[in-house]
């Protein structure tokens, strides 16, 4: 094992030897210290993803571009995963729903992937970014109508904003009717929350399969309907796995984006100056969190298709290779002004064949949704102290677990009778059962939509 001198000792909670387990609550409240320590054993090191799930993780920014750009020897299809061919892996592991093969683009190879991924990005090539920037902006407005009075001035935007806003934009952007929209965000909400996660699993899948079904009849203006009819000619089965992969990974990387940018801009004193416009100011904070806090902090599950050396360490045939972007992203070799690697592009999207396809729309959004809430709630500042939030104690993402904010309640501008008189106004939505209003946002939304 390649050593490196002048190494930190391990953070508490990390053994000194054997693979490092990244599920622990130290390593939620503290990765930079697991990475420094991870990167002693060179360009990757040995972790434990979840209990019995081992994994070489890639840590160092060269490395991570080396496996991202080379398909050839570094491979997505996770049915090659040794582990779990061999029954070694537990059945109700957690780390299942995020490495188990699904017949979709983030999980193909060569000219699968290449004919799944181009019906991706030929169907969200085609949304509108000014329409699905009035959308962000509706979104926005029907959120901040729904705590801006709230008395005592407090709120969660986690909770109350940045979970539930990418929600109500996908639902759009992928033509789901009320009824199916509730269900999606029920599964995608029951899944990140961990609340029932084998019925949300179930739930969302069968709404997915119902909308495709709705949408083979009566094909409409969005990326659902698109998909449908790209000339790639995906079966049902495979829209539906796209869709899980679309919508699941769309979504909670833009809550991580979008609660950890306004929490920059509202508790870093960089972001407090009036030199720029507020646009200016929040896309730099998105960049901050795309460098700093990459949403997808360890992901992108590599298989070797034969045994290969990196740094040192060998990295055998069909064992996973997970790609840090958090610690490839603050690698030291990028703040070294002799380095080559000085001014490269983040990874938080990822790199080579298998780049997210849905960066320019998820920036879009991101930004938008920040912006407006700046804009709504003008004297919205932290409750506590940047570096006192707290985030998840997941491997997958650096997400913070709530974002409490105060402010002085204003009233939400009128909106027509109508929508009050329905029942679906921000009032009534507020005096609904926790559990009620977890599993109707979308009619919700669309009935103060149509009351506007």
């Amino acid at each position: 094992m390649q050593q490196h001198p002048g190494a930190p000792e391990p953070p508490p909670g990390c053994p000194a030897h054997g693979r490092v387990p990244l599920y622990t609550a130290e390593f939620g409240a503290d990765p930079e210290s697991y990475y420094a320590h991870l990167r002693r054993f060179g360009a990757s090191a040995p972790v434990e993803l979840a209990p019995g799930v081992e994994a070489e993780l890639v840590t160092s920014y060269p490395a991570a571009l080396q496996i991202l750009q080379n398909p050839g020897t570094f491979v997505r299809d996770s049915r090659r995963w040794r582990a779990l061919r061999e029954g070694r892996v537990p059945a109700d592991s957690p780390a299942l729903p995020m490495m188990a093969y699904r017949p979709n683009a983030l999980f193909s190879d060569g000219a699968e992937h290449a004919r799944l991924r181009q019906a991706v990005t030929d169907s969200l090539a085609t949304v509108d970014p000014h329409r699905l920037s009035r959308h962000v902006e509706r979104v926005a407005d029907y959120l901040i109508d729904r705590f801006a009075d709230r008395p005592g001035g407090r709120a969660d935007l986690v909770a109350d904003y940045a979970q539930q806003l990418p929600l109500l934009v996908y639902s759009e952007l992928f033509g789901c009717p009320a009824d199916v929209g509730d269900r999606v965000i029920f599964g995608i909400s029951g899944i990140f929350e961990g609340i029932d996660a084998e019925r949300a699993n179930e739930v969302l899948g069968t709404a997915l399969h119902e909308l495709v079904a709705l949408k083979r009849k009566a094909p409409g203006d969005d990326v659902t309907s698109r998909l449908m009819e790209h000339p790639a000619g995906l079966s049902d089965d495979e829209l539906v796995n796209q869709l899980v992969t679309l919508l699941s990974g769309g979504t909670a990387p833009l809550m991580s984006l979008i609660s950890t940018g306004a929490a920059l801009m509202l508790g870093d004193e960089k972001y407090s100056g009036t030199q720029y416009s507020t646009g200016l100011l929040v896309e730099d904070a998105v960049n901050e969190v795309l460098w700093r806090f990459a949403p997808i902090a360890n992901y992108a599950v590599h298989y070797p298709v034969q045994d290969a050396e990196l740094d040192g360490r060998v990295l055998e045939t069909d064992q996973p290779v997970v790609i840090s972007f958090a610690a490839a992203n603050t690698d030291p070799v990028l703040s070294d002004n002799s380095s080559s690697l000085r001014g490269k592009a983040h990874l938080a999207f990822g790199a080579g064949p298998h780049v997210c396809p849905a960066k320019d729309p998820a920036i879009l959004i991101g930004v938008a949704a920040i912006e407006r809430l700046l804009n709504r709630m003008t004297d919205v500042d932290l409750a506590v102290a940047f570096e006192d939030l707290m985030w998840q104690p997941t491997p997958w993402s650096r997400t913070l677990t709530a974002l409490p904010v105060r402010f002085t309640p204003v009233s939400p501008p009128r909106r027509p009778s109508a929508a009050i008189g329905q029942g679906a106004g921000p009032a009534s939505a507020g005096r609904q059962h926790p559990q009620q209003a977890r599993t109707n946002r979308w009619s919700t939304f669309l009935s103060w939509l149509k009351g506007m």
